[in-house]
């Protein structure tokens, strides 16, 4: 039983569960505004678990895809492929395990999400190699997480409209932002051996300059949705403390002191997402 709880612990450690606080919470906000507020727990429960799926597939992907420049880099090299606490074998069996799972909530939800699964791993996993051959891979990143509110939408709505799209550019601007600012702690590392980054190309400073730009852009997009849907004013007061938590990680952070990178990009991003969704569920629920 040690055994079996000692490798749930690592599968758990390889796919950072608690990152799933990221792409979550705006997933099922993206449900709870396509459902007018209320969203059928079956359909709800369909939502996490592909979501649960497609992130698993995508992180276990993303360790085999990365496992020798993991090793190389001080940073990653004590996750678990490298060190071998999971040999590439039961990890591929991981993914492919996931993937299913994924593809099988999907085909529960609707016909359409069912038939766009392949286009989302197709996403999910591709995110993996991009940093190979472009610096670009932080937007790639943030399509890869977009595809969660866009997906739940498809799931309660089957059909696509202008909200998922506002919300999924959000989430795209917001997760390109945070992922160029944590990037920068490997920008040496990255031009030592090749890898494309905002940071390895453009320097520290120039990178926390974008993943400015790149949250002012998603503002606009998260504040966008108000336009599109019968919200209640709560929801510009909470954009403002949206605005202000994006602010406050970026004064955590600064090209000559990254020592507070973890801080900007676990603890503020959590709150933010958490707090979207709260605010979400709040401002259809009163308008």
């Amino acid at each position: 039983m040690s055994t079996l709880i000692d490798r749930a612990v690592a599968y758990g450690r390889m796919v950072k569960l608690s990152h799933s606080v990221f792409a979550l919470p705006f997933a099922l906000a993206s449900a709870v505004l396509a459902g007018g507020g209320r969203v059928a727990w079956r359909t709800l429960a369909w939502i996490v678990v592909a979501m649960v799926g497609a992130r698993s597939a995508a992180m276990g992907f993303n360790r085999l895809a990365d496992q020798a420049l993991d090793a190389r880099n001080p940073r990653t090299a004590s996750r678990e492929l490298p060190r071998g606490v999971l040999s590439r074998a039961s990890v591929w069996v991981f993914v492919l395990l996931s993937a299913a799972l994924f593809v099988l909530a999907a085909a529960m939800l609707n016909p359409l999400c069912l038939a766009l699964s392949p286009v989302a791993l197709a996403i999910v996993l591709g995110y993996s190699y991009t940093k190979r051959f472009t610096s670009l891979s932080h937007v790639v990143l943030g399509l890869a997480l977009a595809v969660a509110p866009v997906g739940a939408w498809l799931a309660v709505r089957g059909r696509f409209d202008a909200t998922p799209i506002v919300l999924g550019l959000g989430v795209l601007a917001w997760v390109a932002g945070f992922d160029t600012i944590y990037s920068c702690q490997d920008a040496a590392f990255d031009r030592s051996v090749g890898l494309h980054s905002l940071p390895a190309r453009i320097g520290v400073a120039g990178a926390l300059r974008m993943a400015r730009v790149f949250h002012a852009i998603a503002a606009v997009h998260l504040l966008g949705v108000y336009g599109l849907e019968p919200l209640h004013p709560v929801y510009l007061a909470g954009m403002a403390a949206v605005a202000a938590g994006l602010a406050y990680e970026h004064s955590l952070v600064r090209a000559d002191d990254l020592s507070r990178v973890d801080a900007a990009f676990f603890l503020v991003n959590g709150w933010i997402s958490v707090g979207y969704l709260a605010l979400t569920f709040v401002a259809r629920r009163l308008a």
